[in-house]
C-alpha cells in the first residue's frame, strides 16, 4: 500500500474524531439508532446498569469477521484452500455464530449513549460444498472484551481479543498440509461517525503474542455504509470494508455487501434485532485463519442475524 493510501487512512481517522467532538443534533440520533441497529432499552438510558440490554456500537456491515450469526453461499477462486480442478470455480458454505453479552453500561443521560463493557465471542467456519460430505475446511474462534461508547452519532470500540484457528479433520486427511498453530491476541480501536444515512468507520489493530511469529504486526481498517431508503421495518443497505495488513507491501483486502435489512423490535422500548439478506463480494488475502497468505476472490449471498 502506498504512502498516499496510508495518509488516506489517517485523514479518515481525523475526520471521525472531529465528527465525534461536534456530534450531530439530537433529532438525528433517533434515526441513527434505528437504522444501524444499535440501541439500548428505553428504561436503561442513564445511570449505571448491570447486565444491560442492547449495544452502543453497530457491527460493521461488510466486515467478514464482524460478530454476527450468519449462513452464506460463496463461489469463486479460493486458491489452494479448496484445491479445485484447473479453471474451475469452488463452492463454499460459510457459517458464523457470534454474539455479545453486556456486563455493565454507564448511560449517557437518556440519549442512548454512554460507555459499555461486553464479553463477546464468535465462531467462523467454512465448508467445501464440492465434496460429497461437505468437508469442514477451517474454523476460527474469537473471544474478546469490547469496551464501546456512543455520543449521539459518534461511537467507537476498544477491544482486546484472542483468535485461534483450526483445520477440519476431512481437510487434514485429504490434503496432509503442514500444520501451523495459528493464534494471536490483538488490541483494536475502531471509530465510527453516522451522518444521516451514511456511516464512516476507521481504525486499526496491533497484534501481539503472534504464533507463528511471521504474522503481520499491524492492520489498518476502514469502511463505509449507506442506508438510503426505509420502507416499514426494512431498509436498503450498501457497505464496503477495507483492511490492509502490515506485510511487505501492505496488501489490501476489500469486501462489499448490498441488500436489505429488516429490524424487529420484540417489545416496546426493546433495542432492535436486525435480519439481513445481502449479496457480497470479496477480493484480497483470505480472512480464514491459517490461509491468511492465500489471495482469494468470491461472490455470494448471505442471511445474517444481529441480536
Amino acid at each position: 500500500m502506498s504512502n498516499v493510501t496510508k495518509r488516506g487512512f489517517g485523514a479518515l481517522l481525523i475526520l471521525l474524531l472531529i465528527g465525534g467532538i461536534r456530534g450531530p443534533d439530537a433529532a438525528s440520533q433517533e434515526t441513527f439508532s434505528s437504522r444501524c441497529g444499535a440501541g439500548v432499552h428505553a428504561d436503561e438510558g442513564s445511570a449505571l446498569i448491570l447486565l444491560p440490554q442492547g449495544r452502543l456500537f453497530c457491527p460493521l456491515a461488510a466486515d467478514p469477521k464482524a460478530e454476527r450469526s450468519f449462513a452464506s453461499y460463496l463461489r469463486g477462486d479460493f486458491a489452494t484452500i479448496a484445491d479445485p480442478e484447473p479453471g474451475e470455480k469452488t463452492n463454499i458454505g460459510a457459517v458464523g455464530l457470534g454474539d455479545s453479552f453486556a456486563i455493565f453500561r454507564r448511560g449517557g443521560g437518556g440519549s442512548g449513549g454512554g460507555v459499555q463493557l461486553d464479553l463477546a465471542g464468535a465462531i467462523f467456519a467454512q465448508f467445501n460444498l464440492d465434496r460429497p460430505s461437505f468437508d469442514l475446511i477451517n474454523a476460527d474462534y474469537l473471544v474478546g472484551l469490547p469496551l464501546t461508547f456512543r455520543r449521539e452519532g459518534f461511537s467507537g470500540r476498544l477491544r482486546i481479543y484472542h483468535q485461534s484457528s483450526h483445520l477440519g479433520d476431512e481437510f487434514l486427511l485429504s490434503r496432509e498440509p503442514e500444520l501451523v498453530n495459528l493464534s494471536f491476541e490483538s488490541a483494536e480501536l475502531i471509530l465510527s461517525q453516522e451522518m444521516g444515512p451514511l456511516r464512516l468507520s476507521g481504525g486499526g489493530e496491533k497484534f501481539f503474542r503472534r504464533e507463528p511469529e511471521g504474522l503481520p504486526p499491524h492492520l489498518l481498517h476502514t469502511g463505509a455504509e449507506i442506508r438510503p431508503a426505509v420502507f416499514g421495518d426494512g431498509r436498503l443497505l450498501a457497505a464496503v470494508d477495507l483492511k490492509a495488513v502490515d506485510d511487505a507491501d501492505w496488501e489490501l483486502g476489500w469486501s462489499a455487501r448490498a441488500g436489505v435489512e429488516i429490524a424487529r423490535i420484540p417489545s416496546p422500548g426493546h433495542p432492535p434485532r436486525v435480519i439481513s439478506l445481502t449479496g457480497e463480494f470479496y477480493d484480497g488475502p483470505a480472512p480464514y485463519g491459517q490461509f491468511y497468505r492465500e489471495d482469494i476472490q468470491y461472490w455470494g449471498f448471505a442471511f445474517s442475524l444481529t441480536l
